[in-house]
């Protein structure tokens, strides 16, 4: 995945928690397209947190009772800057043909 680039997904606590308090059970979540979530008798859990694609939050920005929260995403831009991870991304995107080389 470009977003990484070699970097194991399991070094980033990125995905989301659930306040069951705040849940109306609405299912907007139930449309992530990584399949972070499963739907339970009591709403959705975190079935799958590294699934989660690093600095998505479309289920907390669509959530009906704003039950989902993030970490804050200065976490995730500290680990891009501290492991280069920015540099490789673009480097992958370049020979994918995504950029233009020095673009």
């Amino acid at each position: 995945m470009a977003w990484l680039t070699g970097y194991p997904r399991e070094n980033i606590d990125w995905f989301p928690t659930i306040d069951p308090e705040k849940c109306v059970k609405c299912g907007m979540c139930m449309n992530c397209g990584r399949n972070v979530y499963e739907w339970t008798e009591d709403g959705p859990i975190v079935a799958r947190p590294y699934e989660c694609v690093v600095g998505c939050t479309t289920c907390a920005n669509l959530c009906l009772g704003n039950a989902i929260t993030f970490p804050d995403i200065q976490y995730v831009r500290e680990i891009y800057k501290k492991d280069g991870i920015w540099a490789k991304v673009k480097r992958q995107l370049e020979k994918n043909g995504r950029l233009n080389a020095g673009g």
